[in-house]
């Protein structure tokens, strides 16, 4: 039986850059880091769980409320860059979407703080909700959403 969700991954090219960003600008809280090396125990151990061989990289976990963002900054085997051009509508997860208590200002915080975005924050509700898409630093998408009270 599932019980909810518990984190959700991402692969950066820079962990320490992407953390600051989700820690310093959309208020996630450190929770752990570690790393390790190919044919470590812990190394072994995440080679055996994700099936790969010989990786390295390190990892933090940041959380906010009940959501926890796992990020992985692997060292070995070399990534490929996340398509930066990458749209919603594109297959595999599409964003992940974070609920703010006043979307305009969350907007124009996070645009100074680096995130980019297509459009500014809808000037009314539609079916009790304002919400805005835009892309952190290394250009994954996340949804911003303000709830109308009464919804």
């Amino acid at each position: 039986m599932i019980k909810g969700m518990h984190h959700v991954a991402i692969s950066t090219a820079n962990l320490e850059q992407l953390c600051r960003f989700y820690c310093d600008h959309l208020g996630f809280k450190l929770l752990a880091e570690m790393d390790w090396e190919p044919g470590s125990e812990l190394g072994d151990q995440v080679d055996h769980i994700v099936g790969h061989h010989n990786t390295s990289a390190k990892i933090a976990m940041v959380s906010a409320g009940n959501m926890i963002i796992e990020m992985f900054e692997y060292r070995s085997p070399v990534p490929k860059p996340v398509d930066s051009q990458w749209r919603g509508y594109d297959h595999g997860y599409t964003h992940m979407c974070l609920e703010v208590d006043d979307i305009d200002a969350a907007y124009d915080r996070l645009q100074k703080a680096g995130m980019t975005f297509r459009n500014t924050p809808p000037d009314k509700p539609y079916n009790g909700v304002r919400c805005l898409y835009g892309r952190d630093p290394e250009g994954h998408m996340i949804e911003l959403i303000q709830l109308h009270p009464e919804s």
